[in-house]
């Protein structure tokens, strides 16, 4: 198997592990800059192109693409799509799972656990809100955020406000949920390859920090999950139509809820506190399922 991937920086450990276990199961594997590769739109040879020459003789792609740049991102792997290379994950389900408000909309849809959420964009709706969201304390989350950057705990009706008038002010869209205070500071998150959890962690936040990201001083151990966890990473998985997605899941009084479904997650932290070879498995699965009539979406959406 000939595999491309599509990552800014191919020095980062996720993208330095999957080269490991792609060359350790005799695969060819090649890294390029999303952001240097660019594009011949056209009817009947669309091309990918770098440096002057055409990307071609793929069997599959990765797409390791940052939520900075998921837009041209989305483009570059259309364009692969449209050429007939089968993607790990496709473009359609990684634009749809960045979008926080479309994925937890669709979530909500097929039923599954979701922190109570609110979304306005008149500030004078703003008690309304607040009350949907359960009342004080709520957490407010820029749509663009990502590892806990844009997520604020507002304790107080008169300090949510403040904020929410001042992201609105800034003309910022953002989501204003529940605060699960029974999950103490910590998440699960769950990695789903293939329609199975391959591997989960227990995330908890430093003292007096109520974000669990591990970008943020957070720590990792290996947890057992409960069938109905199980289950609800799986499902969000699929409804975002990801083959390979960090589900992330905080334990509620009601059961679990799913706080986010991530198209590019990290392999350090769960590997180191797993010790399971996860850039095996999504290698193995990628041997086990790729082939040029499987992409699901051809590069539509």
């Amino acid at each position: 198997m000939k595999i491309l991937m599509l990552a800014r920086n191919p020095n980062l450990y996720s993208h330095q592990r999957l080269v490991e276990a792609a060359e350790a199961r005799g695969h060819e594997i090649d890294i390029y800059d999303t952001l240097r590769i660019y594009m011949n739109i056209t009817s009947h040879r669309p091309e990918v192109r770098y440096q002057g020459k055409s990307l071609t003789g793929y069997d599959a792609i990765i797409p390791r693409i940052g939520a900075s740049v998921t837009y041209y991102g989305a483009a570059v792997l259309r364009q692969f799509e449209m050429m007939g290379v089968w993607p790990l994950n496709e473009s359609v389900a990684i634009v749809r799972s960045r979008d926080k408000l479309r994925s937890l909309q669709l979530l909500a849809r097929e039923g599954i656990g979701l922190p109570v959420t609110a979304f306005a964009h008149d500030t004078r709706a703003v008690d309304d809100v607040l009350d949907i969201a359960g009342g004080e304390p709520v957490v407010i989350k820029l749509l663009e955020g990502t590892q806990g950057v844009g997520v604020v705990l507002a304790d107080t009706r008169r300090s949510a406000k403040s904020v929410i008038e001042a992201f609105r002010g800034a003309k910022v869209n953002i989501l204003v949920q529940e605060f699960i205070k029974e999950a103490g500071g910590a998440d699960i998150r769950t990695f789903v390859v293939g329609g199975k959890v391959i591997a989960a962690m227990k995330r908890q936040g430093g003292e007096g920090e109520f974000r669990s990201n591990i970008h943020r001083g957070g720590s990792a151990t290996t947890i057992k999950i409960t069938p109905e966890e199980r289950s609800t990473a799986i499902r969000a998985a699929k409804v975002m139509g990801l083959n390979v997605a960090g589900v992330d899941l905080l334990r509620a009084n009601h059961g679990p809820v799913v706080m986010e479904v991530n198209s590019s997650p990290g392999l350090e932290g769960i590997e180191g506190a797993t010790e399971i070879d996860v850039a095996g498995a999504i290698i193995d699965f990628m041997a086990a399922n790729h082939g040029p009539a499987k992409t699901k979406t051809k590069g539509k959406g």
